[in-house]
């Protein structure tokens, strides 16, 4: 019979594997973030080169599949939801697309 400390590495494994785990975590520090968040002091308001500097960190993130990092960088910057539209990035940051591997 399995005992209790083998039961729970064989749970942890499971849920590592199937990335769960990261997932709960990172919901977790999300929450703790919120919960912690002094609401009665605002945020300063979200300048147009933060939102840029922002959005770009956030297709970093996304692009090494860090996405539980990004979505508290979301949560605590203010940071739209909805990613910007490339080209408007690329417009914005007189930056160029390689047209092989779409990257900037």
């Amino acid at each position: 019979m399995a005992t209790v400390a083998e039961l729970k590495a064989v749970l942890k494994d499971t849920l590592e594997k199937r990335g769960v785990l990261g997932h709960l975590k990172a919901r977790i520090r999300a929450e703790v973030f919120n919960a912690l968040d002094d609401e009665s002091e605002p945020r300063p308001p979200l300048s147009h080169e933060n939102l840029l500097i922002n959005e770009l960190i956030r297709e970093y993130l996304e692009f090494n599949k860090y996405k539980y990092t990004a979505s508290v960088l979301i949560s605590e910057s203010g940071q739209p939801v909805v990613p910007l539209d490339r080209q408007f990035l690329i417009r914005e940051l007189n930056a160029f697309e390689e047209s092989k591997d779409n990257t900037m």
